[in-house]
């Protein structure tokens, strides 16, 4: 069933860090049937509209439930059956009041109770609930006043401790009121600890230690734009690197309740300094921390922390060559891989249906393979037991390498007729199994494949949409980000991109997939550039890559990937 939409917005990140007395706030209130938002009904909303300390507007109104009020509802709220005849009905009230609380933070004495209310309403009125801001002054004044001065958080009590102008009467719009007050007294309170925007109110509170607070001074300089930041330790060393989109706002958080690692709270302790770098858009933001990353290391980063060390499948040095599993990339090489495990799996499965040898014996030039070792099928040498010279053997070596750099699928359409046959004899199992290790292969062709392809490209300029206008800039040489840069709205983008090219960095090329460049840095561009919109400037030549590749079986791969999860 459909939903309507929602008059109501979701206030922006900008909007939000304003200061409390620009922010517009919406005290709510309800008198309902009972407490069970799932069962009971409102009978009433009031709500205040405030900022700056000024009511700027109420909304108060009966609502006729659809059914007799219980004795003891009507003794708590005063609130009658009779009363209730003609008021209108939720699903006229509510559309009015989101209306009223449009781009605003909801604030309400025992939130859960109310939100959840008007929720249960939104969702039997077919309303989809906005995503609303919300803020409880039971949960507020629990974290600002201490048992002594405030054994209990009632609103009676609190409206009492601050004095309200309105006290509190069990209707909706009275008790509205006097929660403003309340919050008003509150907002007092933690702006004389330094708490003075909706989100430092959100993150004081949680409870935190008085030296973890203490040290928001740290981010207090930084810019609210993207870039990189960098915890230093006493002696300067980097102890944590990380992302930001708004880099105070990312970086005060780790000085705050919302932060509870107890690793990060150890790094903070330690923390003296925050350094940060500026950038452009997310793309350098990402490529940056990752070079950061490789060049520091730092103790606190436990994903990401050796993105140079991947694992690479490549042949060895001798007369009959084995696949290896190693650190070093070479020119036919296959990878990278993020653990040793799959790259080893994938290896086998090359020397499987290529007929590799996995024997470590070695042969001389002038001997020949086979006569020491079993077929496979007892646990013996994929390259099985017939004698080959180094020539006949160097042709199987060769469909290796054809097969990893894209230039020859047959070993797939091997092994898919194998699966084939084995699930017409009924071993299910078995041909599950080589399913998903073909998919595996598959996968692992596509991924250094399209890395190499990207890699391949000796310049690359391209342009995303910016949110708001203009365009995200981004020279790529050899799979590497070499300028980055910004066409803000109303700019002509091709004086930027000039800019840029001259001033990118010049990249030394290796001999290896990818041409030196680091795997993860090649896959942050190589995403990048996938994203929806991205156009091509100009480019040294053409993104292309291997026909008989894995990426013909992507799709393939895709329907065994359900199999296997089915």
């Amino acid at each position: 069933m459909s939903q309507k939409s929602a008059t109501a917005r979701q206030l922006t990140f900008d909007e939000l860090d304003t200061p409390l007395r620009e922010t517009t706030f919406v005290v709510v209130d309800l008198e309902t049937t009972g407490s069970r938002s799932g069962d009971d009904a409102i009978t009433e909303i009031g709500a205040v509209k405030i900022r700056g300390g000024e009511v700027i507007g109420e909304l108060a109104t009966l609502v006729d439930p659809g059914r007799t009020l219980a004795p003891f509802i009507v003794e708590l709220t005063g609130i009658t059956s009779a009363m209730l005849v003609g008021a209108p009905r939720i699903e006229r009230v509510l559309p009015s009041f989101l209306e009223f609380a449009r781009g605003a933070v909801l604030v309400a004495h025992n939130a859960p109770f109310d939100i959840g209310f008007l929720k249960a309403a939104a969702a039997q009125c077919e309303i989809a609930w906005p995503p609303f801001q919300v803020l409880c002054t039971v949960k507020l004044a629990r974290r600002v006043l201490s048992r002594e001065e405030a054994p209990s958080v009632k609103l009676s009590a609190l409206a009492s401790l601050f004095d309200v102008s309105t006290r509190p009467t069990h209707r909706a719009l009275d008790d509205a009121r006097a929660t403003v007050d309340v919050l008003h007294g509150l907002f007092e309170r933690v702006g004389n600890l330094g708490v003075h925007s909706y989100p430092e109110l959100v993150d004081y509170l949680p409870n935190v230690s008085s030296a973890q607070r203490g040290k928001r001074g740290l981010a207090a300089n930084l810019p609210r734009t993207p870039g990189v930041y960098l915890f230093r330790g006493p002696s300067e060393e980097v102890l944590y690197v990380g992302t930001a989109v708004n880099l105070q706002r990312r970086v005060r958080g780790y000085f705050t309740g919302s932060e509870t690692r107890a690793r990060m709270k150890e790094m903070v302790a330690l923390a003296t300094r925050v350094d940060h770098v500026e950038c452009a858009h997310g793309l350098e933001a990402a490529v940056r921390e990752l070079r950061l990353l490789a060049a520091h290391a730092p103790p606190y980063n436990r994903r990401s922390k050796f993105p140079r060390r991947a694992w690479w499948i490549t042949t060895t040095d001798e007369p009959f060559p084995r696949l290896s599993v190693t650190r070093r990339s070479t020119a036919d090489a296959l990878g990278p891989f993020g653990n040793r495990t799959d790259a080893t799996d994938v290896a086998a499965m090359i020397s499987e249906v290529c007929r590799i040898r996995s024997c470590t014996k070695k042969i001389r030039r002038d001997q020949v393979h086979g006569p020491d070792c079993p077929e496979t099928a007892v646990g013996g040498c994929p390259a099985g037991s017939r004698p080959q010279s180094p020539e006949e053997y160097g042709a199987v070596v060769e469909a290796a390498r054809r097969l990893i750099r894209g230039a020859d699928d047959e070993p797939l359409h091997r092994l898919r007729e194998r699966i084939e046959e084995l699930a017409a004899a009924e071993l299910f199992e078995n041909a599950a199994r080589l399913r998903d290790r073909t998919a595996a292969l598959a996968t692992a062709l596509r991924r250094a494949q399209r890395l190499a392809s990207v890699a391949a490209i000796d310049e690359l300029v391209a342009a995303r949409p910016r949110d708001g206008g203009g365009w995200e800039l981004a020279v790529i040489r050899a799979g590497r980000l070499a300028s980055a840069g910004v066409a803000a709205r109303g700019v002509p983008p091709m004086p930027v991109v000039d800019a840029l090219t001259l001033a990118a960095e010049t990249v030394i090329d290796e001999p290896s997939p990818l041409r030196g460049a680091m795997a993860g840095e090649v896959g942050l561009v190589a995403g990048w550039l996938d994203t929806p919109g991205v156009r091509i400037v100009r480019a040294s030549h053409g993104y292309a890559e291997p026909s008989r590749g894995g990426g013909a079986w992507q799709q393939w791969c895709a329907l065994a990937r359900g199999a296997s999860l089915g």
